[in-house]
């Protein structure tokens, strides 16, 4: 069956640096999207960042600007998102996801693999 664990949420303050990491279990597929969404209390889930394995292509959502990198370790089926200058509006419980189609983040996929989630915390 098919599985994501995330790992390297916790709590940081603000303008502090995190590291998520998300283990993927063996895939059939070469090509594929990975990436990042997150869902903070009260809000809708929201893309963060993605990568296409058949390019490595990545995506950012707009609020990033330069502040987080999705980076994938094949080797290792691990998939991260080094997140610094974090900001209190950053806290959320942040997803690994898998998926087949268009690998832009601003689309929720509907389909695919999700992991279990990772609590982000950023206090002022």
């Amino acid at each position: 069956q098919a599985q994501l664990v995330e790992s390297g949420g916790g709590s940081v303050q603000a303008g502090g640096s995190l590291r998520l990491s998300c283990v993927a279990s063996t895939y059939t597929y070469r090509f594929y999207c990975m990436g990042w969404f997150r869902q903070a209390p009260g809000k809708e889930r929201e893309g963060v960042a993605s990568v296409y394995t058949g390019s490595s292509n990545t995506y950012y959502g707009d609020f990033v600007k330069g502040r987080f990198t999705i980076s994938q370790d094949n080797a290792k089926n691990t998939l991260y998102l080094q997140m610094n200058s974090l900001k209190p509006e950053d806290t959320a419980i942040y997803y690994c996801a898998r998926w087949h189609g268009s690998c832009d983040v601003d689309v929720i996929p509907h389909s695919g693999t999700w992991g279990q989630g990772a609590q982000v915390t950023v206090s002022s």
